[in-house]
């Protein structure tokens, strides 16, 4: 008896251990269960979960089978004593081509409690580097003008089918067909590379869609991106001449046997419905022409011509790594509605990138034609065209007359809003109309909200300029005549991206494309893929795209390989400057500069922002010689680390030699000067302090505007931060009038502007040839909201958030903050409240990472974690860290952890939040603003800071000292409109309206 008790027990004590940690969201080279990697060595990854505080991962096992029972084991991790869950290479016997995988993973706590083993997940390789393309690449023998050109191919399947793969690539783009069924989810395929060098292909299981006897594999090609019209200068054909495709199918029957179908001379090839398709004009679809049963078995196609076989290369076909575009959310018209000028428009709602799809039934010829636009003329109502430059951003369908049909594009995609509609012939009854939404297939990772509804609709908007512009590559545009992949734009919000959504793929993919397309001499590109003159870049910000992005992923990611895949593009763009300098001075060559920059027209007074090119180009190339250095360290390379500590050294000294004044001030006395020099450490520690007073100054100056461009406005609330201006940041960011953050947001849009003032507040627009409604970078400001908002803060010595900073600061202006990320190793949460005089903080951690979680507070000693002073938490078990005034700093390990604390800030009383406001008052005063600041309303004027006291004996009177009278007026409505300021010493009462 006494051994069946002992048995139980010991089996209890087994079952609780086994409780403390089980393994979850498995993924090799980042994604879930993906078919057609030819990685050699690919990584594995995984999550930990566990109801205990603190727990860490000691150790871990790994298995690799071909059969997903594991009856027969390929390899085996062992035991590994190992706290690496993200990124660990597979270290077993060679894999095969065109073979799936299966893994396990099962991990240990550090008190050697053992989860199970994990769900089963697998992977499906490619073709890797030691097996070759068999297919032909194949073209259409004759096709007529700008067709899309249909391919289709028989083939008997005459045993019992085991699986079947199919790899697949094109010159322009495909869509595949199996016996009449849609291969895949995927948009826009195979995606848009540095085509000479590097062509995508896709890999799909279609062992469901193959038939035993006849089958049949059809195609339908579009220009897209390899033919079609790129650029301004009405450039085609960029990368060839001909649309081509090529693709190989291979089965296996239950017998072990195999069957390969692949693309041949034995395809044969006809023009369709779609009559016309084009990237920036639209398609035009007649779908009386439609084949019908063209890719199913029985069809006749006798009257279709024999395609051609190419001797295209095919050792630039490589598999896909990054997410695929794909259909994504839906919206339904919000209004219909006929516009002044007669057109009948319909609003989604949302600025957004992809198609509109209608479901009509109509007459055989009956049309619908539709033109995309992203917002409306605000003079007139109207649907706005113009700033779509020459791309017509049209779809016309003909219908068959064949009962309700779906009509919508293939090939090619809007940036809109809205959309007019024209109908001509007879239809049964009106139409449908759904926009959806198309962009690659990241994963969101990232959340924020606050108490301010502007602010929300701020990071609404920075989510849907994300959605909208990365489509395979990070374009600047939806919608006019570009839509390239700026790496200016990209380089400035990639860490905002890398919060947003699981874009790691998406970047390792392009910057292969960004090396790809550098020039033999270290130049960058202003577009990748590069569909520009071949000597179109070296700007300065953008270049850097070389540097900071690869930088920027491994901080987030931990992926250490992309710095070994990318270090030579790094080297080779800071030996282009290095070359291009003089004295390490770089002064030389074209510049974008500070893009976009506050601008006045006809200044006499300098307000203009303008800021030194030379001086930018200075600053950058310090600071990727900076992230190469770093990179160096990281990588071990000895001698490349004592080359360029030496460099960096000798590029500040030039840059303080030629650009700062020996008592500290630039020469652009701009934010942008101030910014850069700041973020990138180019001034003396003497000077800094200095300086971030004078850039505080400035912002001030402009009324709390900012006044940067492209590249200051990324860095320009960070610099604020680190020197401890957060408020001046708050201010800067809350502010809502031209030029500022939420001035787009007060105007109505729904996605980042590419001009701060894109409708201008005499409701004008800014110029037709460059103002975009839906354009990403100034939406780089979300990094500082998730930062210092949220305060979810990444450790680059640390990274992949295997250790994370929580620092919320928290302001006046706000009730509460929320962020969260899915990081690599889990959930990370933060979410803070202001309750009376109270702080509430709640922080998550994931297993198998530590935290640092900064406190701030009025009163260090009020502190608690779950109702207990922190020296008694006994889950805390690092030295509690009260060095800094007003904050507390504590070392945590993983779990859920609630604080409480004296609130940092007072938040504004109620009663005076509807005074606060700014008001165009002039004379001795000159523009008034009324803010709350330790609960107490202030006036801010020509006069300084003035406290005021509420006037009991009027409702909305205050004073001020020295007999300073205030009196606010309201509309009939109740709402303030203006307010009088008057002077006891006889000064003129001065009125003013609210702003």
């Amino acid at each position: 008896m006494r051994t069946l008790y002992l048995t139980l027990f010991l089996s209890c004590c087994s079952l609780m251990a086994f409780a403390q940690i089980s393994v979850t969201h498995l993924r090799l080279e980042n994604l879930e269960n993906p078919v057609g990697l030819d990685v050699n060595i690919p990584r594995f990854s995984w999550h930990l979960l566990s109801d205990r505080r603190n727990t860490a991962q000691s150790h871990y096992e790994i298995r690799v089978s071909q059969d997903e029972s594991f009856k027969k084991v390929l390899w085996t991790s062992g035991k590994n004593m190992s706290n690496q869950s993200i990124l660990v290479p597979y270290n077993g016997p060679a894999l095969q081509s065109n073979t799936r995988y299966y893994w396990q993973v099962r991990a240990w706590d550090q008190n050697e409690g053992v989860s199970a083993w994990s769900s089963v997940a697998w992977w499906h390789t490619g073709l890797l580097k030691n097996v070759g393309w068999s297919a032909n690449w194949i073209s259409p023998a004759n096709r007529l003008g700008q067709t899309s050109p249909y391919l289709r191919t028989d083939f008997t399947a005459k045993k019992k089918i085991k699986n079947a793969t199919v790899f697949v690539s094109a010159h322009g783009l495909y869509e595949l067909y199996l016996n009449g069924q849609r291969v895949g989810q995927d948009l826009l395929t195979p995606g848009w590379t540095a085509y000479q060098k590097r062509l995508q292909y896709q890999c799909y299981d279609v062992t469901s869609l193959v038939q035993s006897g006849a089958n049949t594999v059809g195609t339908i090609l579009g220009n897209g991106w390899y033919l079609g019209e790129l650029g301004w200068q009405n450039h085609r054909h960029i990368y060839g001449k001909e649309l081509a495709l090529i693709a190989q199918l291979d089965i296996t029957y239950a017998d072990g046997s195999t069957q390969r179908v692949q693309t041949d001379g034995s395809w044969t090839s006809a023009d369709g419905a779609v009559r016309f398709s084009e990237i920036y004009d639209g398609e035009q679809v007649d779908y009386r022409l439609e084949p019908t049963g063209w890719h199913t078995p029985g069809f006749n196609a006798s009257a279709w011509k024999p395609v051609k076989t190419q001797d295209f290369p095919k050792d630039v076909l490589v598999a896909t790594y990054n997410e695929p575009i794909r259909a994504q959310e839906t919206f339904v018209p919000k209004a219909d509605f006929t516009a002044p000028n007669g057109q009948k428009t319909l609003d989604f709602g949302q600025n957004l990138v992809g198609t509109v799809q209608v479901k009509a039934k109509g007459s055989a010829g009956a049309r619908i034609v539709l033109r995309y636009a992203e917002v409306l003329e605000p003079r007139t109502g109207n649907p706005y065209f113009d700033n779509l430059r020459h791309a017509a951003s049209s779809d016309t369908f003909y219908l068959s007359g064949n009962g309700t049909e779906t009509c919508a594009a293939r090939f090619t995609f809007h940036g809109f809003r809205y959309a007019t509609y024209e109908l001509t012939g007879n239809f049964a009854q009106k139409p449908e109309f759904t926009a959806i939404a198309w962009y690659s297939n990241m994963p969101q990772t990232g959340t924020f909200e606050c108490a301010h509804p502007l602010i929300n609709q701020l990071q609404h908007n920075i989510q849907w300029g994300q959605r909208g512009n990365f489509l395979d590559v990070p374009t600047d545009c939806p919608q006019r005549d570009e839509r390239m992949g700026w790496t200016g734009d990209a380089q400035v919000f990639a860490n905002t991206a890398l919060y947003n959504f699981d874009a790691h793929n998406f970047f390792a993919k392009w910057l292969k494309d960004v090396a790809a397309d550098q020039r033999p001499d270290g130049k960058v590109p202003f577009v990748v893929p590069n569909v520009l003159d071949i000597n179109s870049g070296g700007s300065t910000g953008w270049a850097d795209v070389a540097t900071i992005i690869p930088w920027n992923t491994y901080v987030a990611t931990a992926d250490k390989r992309i710095l070994e895949e990318q270090y030579e593009s790094m080297k080779a763009w800071v030996g282009y400057m290095e070359t291009n300098s003089k004295n390490h001075l770089w002064n030389t060559g074209f510049h974008f500069g500070d893009w976009l920059f506050y601008d006045v027209d006809d200044d006499r007074d300098g307000r203009s922002a303008i800021t030194d090119k030379y001086y930018i180009a200075q600053c950058f190339f310090a600071y990727s010689v900076q992230l190469t250095l770093k990179t160096a360290q990281i990588l071990n390379k000895t001698a490349d680390i004592e080359r360029y500590s030496g460099l960096l050294k000798n590029v500040k000294a030039a840059f303080l030699n030629e650009y700062i004044t020996p008592n500290g001030r630039p020469i652009s006395s701009t934010q942008t000067a101030y910014t850069l020099a700041l973020q990138f450490d180019m001034l003396p520690e003497a000077q800094r302090a200095n300086a971030a007073k004078a850039l505080v100054d400035n912002i001030r100056s402009y009324g709390n505007h900012l006044t940067t461009g492209f590249l200051g406005t990324p860095y320009l609330c960070h610099v604020l931060s680190r020197f401890g201006y957060e408020e001046v940041a708050y201010d800067l960011l809350f502010q809502e009038t031209y030029p500022s953050w939420l001035y787009p947001v007060k105007m109505g849009a729904t996605t980042i502007w590419e001009r701060w003032d894109g409708i201008k507040p005499d409701s004008s627009f800014q110029s037709i040839t460059m103002n975009s409604f839906n354009h990403y970078a100034y939406g780089a400001i979300g990094d500082w909201m998730y930062r210092n908002i949220a305060g979810i803060q990444s450790v680059a010595d640390r990274p992949g958030y295997k250790h994370v900073n929580i620092a919320p600061r928290p302001c006046e202006n706000l009730a509460y903050a929320k962020g969260s990320l899915m990081s690599p190793h889990g959930l990370i949460r933060s979410d803070w409240q202001i309750m009376g005089d109270t702080l509430l903080l709640e922080v998550e951690i994931p297993v198998n990472t530590t935290a640092t979680v900064e406190i701030p507070t009025r009163d260090v000693r009020s502190v608690r974690e779950n109702g207990q002073l922190l020296t008694e938490v006994k889950d805390i078990t690092a030295p509690i860290d009260v060095s800094q005034p007003n904050l507390v700093r504590v070392k945590l390990g993983s779990g859920k952890w609630s604080f409480r604390a004296q609130a940092p800030v007072i938040l504004p009383p109620p009663h005076l939040r509807e005074f606060t406001g700014k008001f165009s008052t002039g004379g001795w005063s000159g523009r008034s603003e009324f803010k709350i600041k330790e609960g107490q309303l202030h006036l801010i004027n020509n006069l300084g800071t003035t406290v005021l006291v509420k006037d009991r004996a009027q409702k909305d009177g205050f004073a001020g000292p020295n007999g300073l009278k205030v009196y606010f007026t309201r509309f009939e409505n109740g709402t303030i409109n203006g307010v009088e300021l008057s002077k006891p010493d006889g000064g003129n009462t001065l009125r003013g309206k609210k702003n």
